[in-house]
């Protein structure tokens, strides 16, 4: 069983330390299988670290959350070749994909050169659902600001552009990603941007926005728009996701 229809769970969050374990999943995570339809047997769920180089000792900590959580987990690994026979085939068996955080523009690249960018659009139009993390939001997106080149931010627009808006992610912890998304959108640079605070995600059908939810009270989602040269920022109250049981 997959979403009815194209679903993507784009967030600032999802993890959280565990009782017991480094990395655990957190409310979001569990609310990107409840989109997913996938009740009454063990969810599949892929673990995507592209955007930190594959880094082995973060996939074994999502492996034991997975474990944890009672999720199959299947990691896919494109260094320093994709661990996976048939990648196309593998993805489209998936409830969820989760996309870790980390560099956007490295994975960008590094899925087009694997053909990952046709087959994850295959995925989303078939119903499994996409989400992820900071690199692994922005990237559904058309862009966003990052740092993938710097510790300055720098835009990005080049994307895979399955929603088309633009994103900022960690819009209330990084403090320069809320002016910098405001003058991209000013200046046209990016479209109408949705943004996300720590802990909140954006929950889109189709290319719909459809509802923010939140793991952690106080948080917000905003809609950045273009009024003339100017951006003008509207908030949304998210949802209160409930805590998963520990």
């Amino acid at each position: 069983m997959t979403a009815s229809e194209p679903t993507i769970l784009a967030t600032s969050g999802g993890h959280r330390l565990g009782d017991r374990t480094m990395v655990a999943f957190d409310a979001l995570v569990h609310h990107a299988v409840d989109l997913s339809g996938a009740h009454g047997r063990r969810p599949r769920v892929m673990y995507v670290g592209t955007a930190i180089g594959d880094a082995e000792h973060f996939t074994a900590r999502m492996t034991e959350a997975a474990r944890v959580a009672g999720f199959d987990l299947t990691p896919l690994h494109l260094f320093p070749m994709p661990n996976l026979d048939d990648v196309a085939g593998a993805v489209l068996d998936q409830d969820v994909v989760w996309v870790m955080g980390g560099s956007v523009a490295n994975l960008l690249a590094v899925w087009r050169v694997h053909g990952l960018d046709v087959i994850f659009r295959r995925a989303w139009e078939a119903g499994v659902v996409l989400s992820g993390v900071s690199a692994g939001s922005i990237c559904w997106f058309q862009g966003g600001p990052t740092d993938s080149f710097g510790p300055e931010l720098r835009p990005l627009t080049d994307a895979l552009g399955l929603l088309p808006y633009g994103n900022g992610v960690h819009y209330d912890s990084d403090k320069g990603r809320r002016p910098m998304v405001q003058r991209l959108v000013a200046d046209g640079i990016l479209p109408v941007t949705h943004c996300s605070d720590d802990g909140v995600g954006l929950v889109y059908h189709g290319t719909e926005l459809v509802e923010a939810v939140t793991e952690k009270p106080g948080k917000g989602a905003y809609i950045v728009v273009r009024e003339g040269d100017a951006a003008v920022e509207e908030r949304l109250e998210p949802r209160r996701l409930p805590a998963p049981r520990r």
